[in-house]
């Protein structure tokens, strides 16, 4: 089976640099004080289009011979990342989203320039205006995590912290199909074997917590209600399983309340505003208590309106 490397990260880093920018590193002493920890908060939500995604979505992009346009199905940030993929490259795009998903991330898909189809669409019948649209256009679907190339682009903020920071203790990473994670577990683990890698997970969407535990995939009855949009996946992705099984520590979950009180913290002493996803893993520490000192925490994305 095909997985992911440093060496696929460090090529990838290079691949995408002239169309990302390298995020910075974030710190409050006030959130330090609050959870008597040393906290840094490498910041994706200042990435281009608002969120990680976009590193995935052009490496996968800039890898393809001469595609007629890029198709992808997404709550939003993938979305988006596609989007500037694809109006990188030249080509059209057209974007599934569900029906109810938000305004905000559908206006902003197609600012990129993508065609948003939404009408209709459900989580029960996207799958299928997927190949619907894939049969009539031709054009190459890039999905969100189940890509290999997309996993590796993921990874590259992790090398970018690595340049940041020393090591830390751990590494708070929030968890959907698993992509963000096993991208990042691939260099973490390279680079600073003893840091533990900790996914952070909606309680009503511990999909990869039950996993890991169990060792199979296990699939959520049906999609969670959770304020985390970005995270509402049945079931870890087929291809990023593998990975955070021989990677990843643990995965600790969170309630939607404390979710909520970590997003207006990070908004009140960072000065920033993220969505409720990139707000896990500041939500981890304050639930367990138990994390070690010295902690890296990913903010994955600040598309988000009150």
């Amino acid at each position: 089976m095909q997985t992911l490397t440093l060496f696929d990260v460090q090529e990838a880093a290079l691949r995408i640099k002239p169309h990302v920018h390298r995020t910075p590193v974030l710190s409050s002493q006030t959130l330090n004080a609050l959870c008597d920890r040393e906290l840094w908060f490498k910041a994706e939500h200042l990435q281009k289009t608002g969120s990680f995604k976009v590193r995935g979505a052009m490496n996968a992009a800039l890898q393809l011979e001469n595609p007629k346009g890029l198709l992808t199905r997404s709550s939003g940030n993938h979305a988006q990342g596609v989007a500037l993929a694809a109006r990188t490259l030249g080509i059209p795009c057209i974007v599934v989203m569900h029906e109810d998903a938000s305004e905000l991330k559908k206006e902003a898909v197609r600012s990129y320039g993508a065609t948003v189809v939404d009408a209709g669409v459900t989580h029960l019948n996207a799958d299928q205006k997927v190949q619907e649209l894939i049969a009539q256009t031709g054009f190459t679907f890039l999905h969100a995590y189940e890509n290999l190339q997309v996993m590796t682009g993921q990874g590259t903020q992790a090398l970018e912290l690595f340049e940041q920071i020393s090591a830390p203790d751990a590494v708070l990473v929030a968890v959907g199909g698993g992509g963000m994670i096993s991208g990042i577990a691939t260099v973490v683990k390279a680079l600073w074997p003893q840091t533990l890698v900790l996914g952070v997970e909606p309680e009503r969407a511990n999909d990869a917590q039950q996993s890991l535990r169990k060792g199979e995939r296990v699939t959520l009855p049906a999609a969670p209600d959770t304020i985390a949009d970005a995270v509402r996946p049945l079931t870890p992705g087929a291809l990023t399983f593998p990975v955070m099984q021989r990677l990843v520590d643990d995965i600790l979950t969170v309630s939607e309340e404390t979710i909520l009180e970590a997003q207006t913290l990070m908004m009140r002493h960072l000065k920033q505003v993220v969505e409720p996803t990139a707000a896990l893993p500041l939500a981890a520490l304050l639930e367990h208590k138990d994390l070690p000192k010295r902690l890296a925490l990913f903010v994955c994305g600040g598309n988000w309106l009150p």
